[in-house]
């Protein structure tokens, strides 16, 4: 493969704005400010358990738009994206940027966290211990914490490619120091910002907010205001600050040369074990087994002994080959083959994990396959998926047949 590189633009991205700090010390009301600028468009403020999008509505020149919502994770996310669709849409027109407020980012984190106890709850060990002591800790496994970072991943994913102006909320504050135990240190504190351990990590801006001290940017991602680690001091803003001063003189954000993030995720291999059970799942089609093989062959499995349903050993390309002959003779299932096709659709085409988490929302319970999926569950998630699809589909593409 041939080396592939660009030259880099230098351009100043699309911010992504942190501002945190203790209750009442102003977060909101500057992000609030920041709409009333004759320098951007719209703003939409997405409230997330703050309640005060309303009545920042009074400040002088305020021109936001409230984001409604039901409170779901999923409605949530699903305004989020029309929101990057919008501003993408005026960033191609040459209009002022749109802004988009996330109060607070500490309510988001939280919300995983309580879906990721309330899944746990239903985790046979949890039940026992509840019997016996219905005030008894949850204990939370390791696997849906990190089903919660992985829905946290993918709504920062969106912040971080958004074609315009984000602002984020969040509360901070000193806390007890805790040592690798988990166990207060006497007499020692830190200083604690609520949220997402990686969501200061992941803004490209910085700013903590107080009552009793002047503002400062705690970080920074610039070349014009960058703030170096061990070497700069946090920098103080002036008295009369405002979010506009900060995107357009101090970092210097020039709409018309500003550009998203250039985010690359890595991709992890599957092991072949992963491949092994894409294969053994009963709604994989010959297509999708034929891309197996070529999967494991690029990845060098070729000569991977694995066992099939039964038990049997072989290697993975062989099992890949007589699961390919045996579902192309079998007689085609109408219900599989219309949530085949619907979920062939949507973004999650390609995640069986997301695919799981979709099918739970839908049908209110834990559901890791289809397998777990009784005839009127499959009809449940056909008809979701239909109005799902059909929301998304672009006007000149309704109307055309599935594939």
């Amino acid at each position: 493969m041939a080396l592939k590189t660009r030259k880099p633009t230098g351009a100043v991205p699309w911010p992504l704005i942190l501002i945190e700090g203790g209750e009442k010390s102003g977060k909101s009301f500057a992000a609030a400010v920041m709409s009333a600028s004759k320098k951007v468009g719209a703003t939409y403020w997405l409230d997330l358990s703050e309640g005060s999008s309303d009545e920042y509505g009074a400040i002088p020149g305020a021109r936001y738009e409230v984001i409604l919502h039901d409170g779901s994770w999923a409605t949530i996310v699903e305004q989020v994206r029309e929101a990057k669709v919008e501003a993408a849409r005026v960033a191609e027109a040459g209009e002022p940027p749109v802004v988009l407020v996330i109060d607070s980012m500490t309510a988001e984190w939280d919300m995983l966290k309580d879906w990721a106890t309330h899944r746990a709850k239903g985790s046979e060990s949890n039940k026992k211990r509840l019997q016996r002591d219905p005030n008894a800790e949850v204990k939370v496994p390791m696997n849906l914490w990190n089903d919660a970072t992985a829905r946290h991943r993918r709504l920062m994913t969106m912040l971080m490619t958004f074609p315009g102006i984000v602002v984020m909320t969040a509360r901070g504050k000193e806390v007890a120091s805790l040592d690798d135990n988990g166990r207060p240190i006497e007499n020692t504190k830190e200083y604690k910002v609520e949220g997402h351990k990686t969501l200061a990590y992941d803004a490209s801006v910085w700013i903590r907010l107080s009552r009793d001290a002047p503002p400062v940017v705690i970080g920074a991602r610039s070349v014009h205001a960058g703030i170096r680690p061990g070497r700069d001091e946090p920098q103080s803003l002036p008295e009369n600050w405002t979010l506009e001063g900060l995107v357009f003189d101090l970092l210097k954000c020039d709409p018309s040369k500003a550009h998203v993030r250039d985010l690359v995720e890595t991709k992890h291999e599957r092991t072949p074990e992963q491949i092994r059970d894409e294969a053994l799942k009963s709604t994989t089609t010959p297509e999708q087994l034929r891309a197996l093989y070529t999967e494991a062959k690029n990845l060098g499995y070729g000569e991977i002994v694995v066992s099939d349903e039964n038990g049997r050993e072989g290697t993975l390309p062989d099992l890949l080959v007589h699961l390919g002959k045996t579902r192309a003779a079998q007689p085609a299932n109408p219900v599989q083959e219309r949530l085949r096709n619907l979920w062939a659709q949507t973004e999650v085409a390609d995640d069986a994990d997301a695919r799981a988490r979709w099918m739970s929302e839908i049908i209110g319970r834990p559901v890791e396959s289809e397998k777990d999926l009784s005839d009127e569950d499959k009809q449940k998630v056909i008809a979701r998926l239909d109005a799902y699809v059909a929301k998304n589909t672009p006007p000149a593409e309704q109307g055309r047949p599935a594939a």
